[in-house]
């Protein structure tokens, strides 16, 4: 799984930016990964289904349909 998220990474995120840092790197590494990868986008070992939502589903959240 961390070969998937680190070629995904690579190739999704870090091929598209030029950073003129390492703070400005890292900020934009902790967004990634904040705002997209764990919030919106769909994850296969998870069932096609994003991490916030499964996480909801594993804390007995209910979700409106």
């Amino acid at each position: 799984m961390s070969e998937s998220f680190f070629g995904s990474l690579k190739n999704e995120w870090l091929k598209r930016f030029e950073f003129t840092s390492r703070a400005k790197a890292r900020r934009e590494f902790v967004k990634h990964i904040e705002v997209f990868y764990n919030k919106r986008r769909l994850h296969s070992s998870l069932g096609y289904r994003i991490p916030q939502e499964v996480e909801d589903e594993h804390l007995g959240y209910r979700v409106a349909a």
